[in-house]
C-alpha cells in the first residue's frame, strides 16, 4: 500500500492545555459548564456515524509540565490512529519530526511528531481498535 493510502488520524483522542491551577481551572469547567471533572481531566464518549464507540480525553495540564516539550506551545492534540508503528514509518520518510520513542500501555500505544508550527502532536492507536 502506498503511503499516501494508508488510513492515518481516525479522531481526536484528546485535547490537552496548559494552566496555572489545573485544580481550580477543572473546577470551573465542573462548576459552569457543567463537565463532570475527575483528577486527569474528563473523557467524553461518542459513537461515529457507523455506532462505534470512541474517547476523546479533555485535560488541564500544569503550566510547568514538560508534556509538551519540545513544543512551547500552551497545548497539545492527541489524535486517534489506526496503525502508529506504520504510520510513524511513513511520517519518518515523509520528513516529519518523530519526538522520542513510541510507547505502549495497557490502554494503547503512543508516538509523537511536530507540525510545521512545532506544536507537539501525540499519536494514539486505542487498544479498543475496533471502535475507530
Amino acid at each position: 500500500m502506498d503511503n499516501k493510502d494508508m488510513k492515518r488520524v481516525t479522531g481526536i483522542g484528546g485535547f490537552f492545555f496548559k494552566c496555572e491551577d489545573p485544580k481550580a481551572t477543572r473546577d470551573w469547567y465542573k462548576n459552569h459548564l457543567g463537565i463532570p471533572v475527575n483528577d486527569y481531566g474528563w473523557t467524553f464518549t461518542w459513537k461515529d456515524e457507523e455506532g462505534n464507540e470512541g474517547a476523546t480525553q479533555w485535560s488541564p495540564f500544569d503550566a510547568k509540565t514538560q508534556y509538551f516539550s519540545p513544543s512551547e506551545k500552551p497545548f497539545m492534540m492527541n489524535y486517534r490512529v489506526a496503525d502508529l508503528e506504520a504510520l510513524l514509518k511513513a511520517l519518518k520518510e515523509e520528513g516529519v519530526t518523530i519526538v522520542g520513542d513510541m510507547e505502549t500501555y495497557d490502554y494503547g500505544k503512543f508516538g509523537w511528531i511536530l507540525d510545521p508550527e512545532g506544536n507537539k502532536i501525540e499519536l494514539w492507536e486505542p487498544t479498543d481498535i475496533d471502535s475507530l
